[in-house]
């Protein structure tokens, strides 16, 4: 008889997408999958499981190369540097219109309510609202306004969201933790991807976040070149990002550019001092408090097993690498039930 799985899905950016290889290793042992719990990325990548499209949702993340992320970032000038509205138009047309209750199986994605200061469990209405509210990564997406709440990402106030499965009767309850900071022995899978696209979306992401906050002006300036520039062939797209770029304006010969070490946003660092832009300090703080924030939902209640993906394996955005993260999730996944069914026999 097959066991009986609560699977719950931690937060972690751009590393959500290892959940996908997690739950094809689950399934692949013959785990029932019986409910989900998820946070930000874990949230979606559960509701599009939950509602049986994971195998679509999957081929379209993985077909995508730097320039049509780029594509999907639709630049705000408000509460958020990118609207959302591409990307997740996209999941709605996978997932289509459906209610949370309706799902072939329970699931709760959790998301927090700025306006109340307090957790928010979304465990029946709109799917999708659900898993946008949820992945509302304060600074990167804007948030979700409901009535006069303001809901954005449950991973300020629980990025590992165990409680909501505690109670479901299952056989384990496996947790996938992508804030680990001790699986040293874990490297993302190497994939080759043009180089000019790798440099376009780096310059784009350094440059939102150089950019806030944002004049009004500045802002309506900078997104009609986004316009102009989305409409381009591939090599119209270099100037309008090095002009963006504020460190294209520094002198070449600058001596603190010299084999000097790059921040999360791919901005020069400055003798290791901190992140270079606000984007890049917010990020890096966000990671930081949930890194914390899930041991401790781990030491309260602990899972019978927990799949623990190194946050060091790729940047927080880093939305472009589906493939690798898919891979490593799989081969993460891979090794820690094999050490849970060795230890049973």
């Amino acid at each position: 008889m097959k066991k009986r799985v609560a699977l719950v899905l931690g937060s972690g950016g751009a590393r959500g997408y290892a959940h996908i290889g997690v739950i094809e290793e689950i399934e692949r042992r013959g785990y029932d999958i019986a409910c989900i719990a998820g946070c930000s990325m874990g949230a979606v990548v559960g509701g599009i499981y939950a509602a049986g499209k994971l195998n679509v949702y999957r081929d379209w993340i993985e077909s995508l190369d730097y320039l049509d992320v780029l594509r999907l970032v639709d630049v705000s000038f408000r509460l958020g540097a990118i609207r959302g509205e591409k990307v997740f138009g996209q999941i709605r047309k996978i997932v289509g219109e459906i209610n949370i209750e309706d799902l072939r199986i329970p699931y709760t994605a959790v998301a927090a309510d700025l306006t109340n200061q307090q957790e928010i469990w979304f465990q029946e209405g709109c799917l999708h609202q659900a898993m946008r509210a949820s992945a509302a990564i304060p600074s990167l997406f804007t948030p979700v306004m409901q009535g006069n709440r303001m809901l954005v990402d449950g991973g300020i106030l629980n990025p590992l969201p165990i409680v909501p499965v505690v109670s479901s009767h299952c056989d384990l309850i496996i947790a996938v933790n992508l804030n680990s900071t001790n699986q040293r022995h874990y490297k993302l899978p190497v994939i080759q991807r043009p180089a000019a696209f790798k440099t376009r979306f780096d310059s784009l992401i350094s440059s939102v976040g150089s950019k806030l906050p944002f004049r009004r002006k500045q802002a309506e300036q900078l997104l009609i070149l986004e316009q102009e520039a989305l409409k381009a062939e591939s090599a119209e797209l270099n100037p309008w990002i090095e002009s963006a770029e504020p460190e294209a304006q520094q002198p070449a010969a600058a001596p603190q550019s010299q084999g000097a070490p790059r921040s999360a946003t791919g901005s020069f660092i400055i003798d290791n001092v901190g992140p270079a832009s606000l984007l890049d300090l917010i990020n890096q703080s966000f990671e930081v408090m949930q890194t914390s924030l899930a041991q401790y939902k781990i030491a309260g209640y602990p899972p019978d097993i927990l799949i623990n993906v190194p946050k060091r394996v790729c940047r927080f955005f880093e939305f472009y690498k589906a493939p690798e993260l898919i891979a490593l999730g799989r081969e993460i996944a891979r090794d820690t039930l094999d050490r849970y069914e060795n230890e049973q026999n």
